[in-house]
């Protein structure tokens, strides 16, 4: 696994402008050496931002995005099309606006989809669509050139909360249940199954997460901080503004 390494920008709207070149440059990095690429998106403002961006970027016409495969990393376990859902966020900010192909948005279940209100039924089709889209002899999940995670002002990352029964569930996929941050009910992908992407980045902007941030970094337990777990398999890469990155070492920034 990768060590980590810290950009710091001025403020969020910067942060989300740099994020986003970064997105798109990994996409066409990708898709000139594997000829396709995949995502993993997140949720939550600084998210929504980066994606706004990137519909601003000229560049974005320079991906195919008929080649990109669209994963989410955790998803409120919410009727579809609900405002509070990941996937509808996204579809706002990013997905309706770039021309993706329908059948490589792999939305995690609403619950009102096939599994019902069944979270452990969502989650268990879930892994079952990551295992069909894996690559032939290897393991149950795709390649993820990028896996993009918000931290949160406890360190959770996607929906794995600290001290949560979750961080025991070796599955890809896993539901939530008695989640401390509302809605109660999620479903997301668990630390080992994160960690398989090629390059993890944790994005976070603010001063309420600059002590998860310093303590991630300044390597706290994954069990009581999941943001201090989270490895790349070629890199790990913190992309904060510079109210989150406060308690941020000043021998780990990279200041932009």
């Amino acid at each position: 696994m990768s060590e980590a390494s810290v950009a710091v920008h001025a403020d969020p709207d910067l942060l989300a402008q740099a994020v986003a070149a970064r997105l798109v440059v990994k996409l066409l990095d990708a898709q000139a050496e594997r000829g396709q690429a995949s995502v993993v998106l997140t949720g939550g403002r600084i998210a929504a931002a980066v994606y706004r961006a990137v519909t601003q970027l000229p560049a974005r016409d320079a991906v195919d995005w008929s080649r990109v495969d669209v994963w989410w990393g955790d998803e409120r376990f919410l009727p579809a099309g609900d405002p509070e859902r990941n996937e509808t966020q996204a579809r706002a900010a990013l997905l309706d606006a770039v021309p993706l192909d329908p059948a490589r948005i792999h939305a995690m279940p609403a619950s009102d989809g096939p599994a019902g209100d069944d979270p452990e039924a969502a989650a268990a089709g879930y892994a079952q669509e990551l295992a069909r889209a894996a690559r032939p002899g290897t393991a149950a999940l795709p390649h993820f050139d990028v896996l993009m995670l918000g931290v949160g002002e406890d360190g959770h990352v996607a929906s794995v909360f600290p001290e949560h029964p979750v961080h025991h569930d070796n599955r890809p996929v896993s539901a939530v249940r008695g989640s401390p941050k509302p809605p109660p009910v999620r479903t997301t992908l668990t630390l080992p199954a994160i960690n398989t992407a090629e390059e993890v980045w944790l994005v976070a902007a603010g001063a309420d997460k600059a002590r998860a941030v310093g303590m991630a970094l300044a390597g706290a337990g994954p069990v009581q901080l999941p943001a201090a777990g989270v490895r790349g398999v070629s890199r790990t890469l913190w992309l904060l503004d510079r109210a989150a990155a406060a308690d941020v070492p000043p021998r780990l920034r990279s200041l932009r």
